[in-house]
C-alpha cells in the first residue's frame, strides 16, 4: 500500500496563509516522509517532505531527472502545452529543466559571474544601494508598503546592472517577471496559460538586447550569454533567450521575496530584531534564517530514471517526486523548534537554494544582498511593526508577498 494524503499544500490557494500551509506540512510529515498524492487537477506524484530526503534526491541527478516534469500545473494545462510545443515546459528550456551533460555545460557559461571573486567587486555598490534604500525608508516618514518601496526595487536594480540592462528597462523586467512567476495569481497572470504568453513577451524584449550585444558586445552578463558557444557552436536562439530570461527574472524575484518576508518576521518578532540590532555580526545567520523562513521556491519535480527506493518506499521508473522545500525547511527532524524565527540559528541546513548540482546559481549574490540591506536596517531602524495584514502572491511555485504595510521608527 502506498502511503497517501489528502491534505492540500499544493494548490496556489494554500499559500495565501503562511501559518496554515506550514501547519498542514507538519501534519503531512507526521503521516510519512514520502506520500503518494492524487489531488485534482494535478497528475499523481510523490510528495517528498523531509529535509534529508530532499537532499538525497538533489544529490543524485543520475537517478532523479529534471526533465520532463519540473513544476506543478493542472493536467489540462500540461496537455495543452504539450500539444502546442511537444513538451511540458513549452518553448522555454533553462538550466532548471536540464540534466547532464547539458546542465553542467550551460551552468559553466555564467558560473564565474556568480562566484565570490566577481561578486566581491560589487560589495561597495551593494552597500551603497542598501544605504540608499534605507535613506528612502527614512524619507517615507515612518509608514510604507515595504514590498513596493524596498523589497522589489532593491534587488531588481542590482541584477539589471549585472546583466547590463538600462535602469529604464527595470519596470518592464519587473512587470514580465511578476506575470511569469505570478501566472496563477489573478492580479498578475497574463493570458491564463501558465506563463506561456508572458514567456514569449519576455523573449521579444530580450531578442532585441541579444541582437544588440552580438553587434556590440560589452563587459556585462547579457553579452556573455548572447555570444556564448558550447562545443564550438553558438547557442540556439531559444537557449539564449531562455538563459537570459531565467537570470533576469529569478535573479531578483526570489531575493525580493526573501527581503519582504525577512522584514515581516522582524516585525512579528521584535525580540529577534532587538537581538540583531544589538549584535550586527548576526546578520549572516539572520540572512540564512530569512531564507529558511521565506523559501520563495516552494517546489520542484524530479522524475525517477529507474526503479529505486526513497525513504524506504519503492518508486517506479517514470514516477515523479515533488520536492516540498517549505516542508523541508520546517522539518522538526532537521531543525530545533522549526516554527520559531531565530536570527542566531545555527546550524541552519535549509534547502531554500536547493541542493546538489541544481543549487541556486545566484545564491552568493542573494546572500550578499540580503546581508547588506539588513545590516543597514539594523543600524538605522529603531523599531518596526505591521501596519496591516501581509498579502501573499497566489502561487504554489515561486513567490512571496504582494504587500507588507509596516510602521517604523528610525534611530
Amino acid at each position: 500500500m502506498r502511503p497517501t494524503s489528502q491534505i492540500d499544500i499544493f494548490s496556489p490557494q494554500a499559500y495565501l496563509d503562511d501559518a496554515e500551509v506550514a501547519r498542514r506540512a507538519k501534519q503531512m510529515r507526521a503521516q510519512g516522509p514520502l506520500l503518494w498524492i492524487e489531488q485534482a487537477p494535478y497528475r499523481p506524484f510523490w510528495a517528498v517532505l523531509r529535509n534529508e530526503d530532499i537532499r538525497t534526491v538533489e544529490r543524485d541527478n543520475k537517478t532523479w531527472l529534471a526533465e520532463p516534469r519540473l513544476t506543478l500545473i493542472p493536467s489540462d494545462a500540461e496537455d495543452a502545452i504539450i500539444a502546442q510545443w511537444g513538451k511540458r515546459t513549452g518553448p522555454v528550456r533553462t538550466l532548471l529543466d536540464m540534466d547532464e551533460p547539458d546542465h553542467r555545460k550551460f551552468r559553466g557559461l555564467t558560473q564565474s559571474w556568480f562566484n565570490g571573486r566577481f561578486l566581491d567587486g560589487l560589495r561597495d555598490r551593494m552597500a551603497q544601494l542598501a544605504t540608499e534604500y534605507v535613506d528612502k525608508l527614512a524619507a517615507l516618514g515612518g509608514e510604507c508598503d515595504f514590498i513596493e518601496e524596498i523589497a522589489v526595487p532593491y534587488p531588481l536594480i542590482m541584477i539589471t546592472s549585472i546583466l547590463g540592462l538600462p535602469d529604464s528597462d527595470a519596470p518592464l523586467v519587473l512587470k514580465l517577471t511578476q506575470a511569469l512567476f505570478g501566472a496563477q495569481d489573478p492580479d498578475r497572470q497574463s493570458g491564463g496559460d501558465h506563463g506561456q504568453e508572458v514567456a514569449m513577451q519576455f523573449f521579444g524584449y530580450l531578442a532585441g538586447v541579444v541582437a544588440e550585444r552580438r553587434q556590440h558586445p560589452r563587459e556585462d552578463l547579457m553579452s556573455t550569454i548572447a555570444n556564448a558557444t558550447l562545443d564550438g557552436a553558438p547557442l540556439s536562439d531559444m537557449d539564449t533567450l531562455s538563459y537570459g530570461m531565467l537570470l533576469a527574472a529569478a535573479g531578483h524575484d526570489t531575493t525580493s521575496s526573501s527581503v519582504g518576508i525577512g522584514m515581516m518576521q522582524l516585525a512579528r518578532n521584535p525580540a529577534e530584531f532587538e537581538k540583531l540590532k544589538a549584535n550586527p555580526d548576526l546578520v549572516g545567520s539572520a540572512a540564512q534564517e530569512i531564507f529558511r523562513w521565506a523559501t520563495p521556491v516552494r517546489h520542484f519535480f524530479r522524475t525517477a530514471a529507474k526503479d529505486t527506493v526513497l525513504a524506504g518506499q519503492e518508486v517506479k521508473a517514470g514516477e515523479s517526486v515533488c520536492l516540498m522545500y517549505l516542508s523541508g525547511n520546517r522539518d522538526e527532524a532537521a531543525f530545533e523548534d522549526p516554527d520559531a524565527f531565530r536570527v542566531d540559528r545555527t546550524p541552519n541546513r535549509h534547502v531554500a537554494f536547493g541542493y546538489g548540482a541544481h543549487h541556486c546559481l545566484g545564491r552568493i549574490l542573494a546572500e550578499m544582498e540580503v546581508e547588506a540591506l539588513f545590516r543597514e536596517i539594523a543600524k538605522r531602524v529603531d523599531s518596526v511593526e505591521l501596519a496591516g495584514p501581509a498579502e501573499w502572491v497566489k502561487t504554489n511555485h515561486t513567490g512571496g508577498l504582494k504587500h507588507l504595510p509596516i510602521r517604523y521608527k528610525m534611530r
